[in-house]
């Protein structure tokens, strides 16, 4: 049986998950961006390492933020 009754209304689909899905795609366009600009850094013969450890650092916060979103989006399976 489905939330959603065929009108497109999906009665599951809270504000605060909408909320949710909503930061987890700023979050992923985030993440997509810091890899092309450490992708471009490092192609840089005189890249600033200082920088590219800030931009790696970033990233793996990204990451655990989006683990984090997608955690509270996927419900518990109980097996």
């Amino acid at each position: 049986m489905s939330a959603d009754d065929g009108d497109g209304f999906d009665i599951a689909e809270t504000p605060e998950k909408r909320a949710l899905r909503s930061r987890l795609m700023e979050l992923r366009e985030e993440h997509r961006a810091l890899d092309s600009a450490i992708f471009a850094l490092q192609e840089q013969s005189g890249g600033d390492a200082l920088q590219l450890a800030r931009l790696k650092k970033r990233k793996l916060v990204l990451k655990d933020q989006i683990q984090w979103i997608e955690d509270r989006l996927t419900p518990d399976i109980i097996a």
